[in-house]
């Protein structure tokens, strides 16, 4: 699209380089009883055009730039990838549920897109279980769209040495081993390349 936008540009500029001259003279050829028409005109015309014609070419570079937005860089997501392996690692959180790939890929997903900075469009991340995940374990390829480069990152969770959340009992009963909610931390990491 912004190619168009530049051709169009580009043929308003030569519309506002035509001489008077032959304008006047296609003019007389196709409507030879018609007025003529003043120079005022031709120069109210040559800057209109030209105007025009910066108008699509800004245009142009922004649509340019919006494509650029739209897409993953091998940098950006190579950045994104190594900050989000950095956040994941270490990360705690309390849970009962045994996790599934899916749970492991969203985090793994949204750890990336949170971490792509500024220039990185916020979806387009994909992170696909290399297959040998287990409830503590999950190895994922990481890959973006307009991206080449992808990452494998390796996500495991562990039981916290630092107990759980005790819960209160049901029904305001007191609280006991039944009711502790886990702490599981995650340990991360990543290199370059697929699982």
């Amino acid at each position: 699209m912004s190619v168009i936008s530049f051709a169009l540009a580009a043929v308003l500029l030569l519309a506002a380089c035509v001489k008077a001259d032959r304008v006047r003279a296609w003019r007389h050829a196709f409507n030879p009883s018609g007025d003529e028409v003043p120079d005022a005109a031709f120069t109210v015309g040559r800057v209109v055009f030209v105007v025009l014609a910066g108008v699509v070419a800004f245009s142009g570079f922004q649509l340019r730039a919006v494509a650029a937005d739209s897409v993953w860089s091998d940098d950006e997501l190579s950045h994104a990838v190594e900050y989000a392996t950095g956040d994941l690692d270490g990360h705690s959180y309390f849970g009962m549920d045994v996790p599934s790939d899916s749970d492991y890929e969203s985090m793994v997903e949204d750890a990336v897109v949170r971490r792509g900075g500024g220039g990185a469009p916020g979806s387009g991340v994909s992170a696909t279980p290399s297959g040998t995940g287990t409830t503590t374990h999950g190895a994922f390829t990481v890959q973006a769209d307009g991206a080449d480069a992808s990452f494998c990152v390796s996500v495991t969770r562990t039981k916290s040495k630092d107990g759980g959340y005790d819960a209160p009992g049901i029904a305001g009963g007191p609280s006991g081993t039944a009711d502790i909610v886990p702490l599981y931390e995650l340990a991360a990491t990543s290199r370059k390349g697929p699982c």
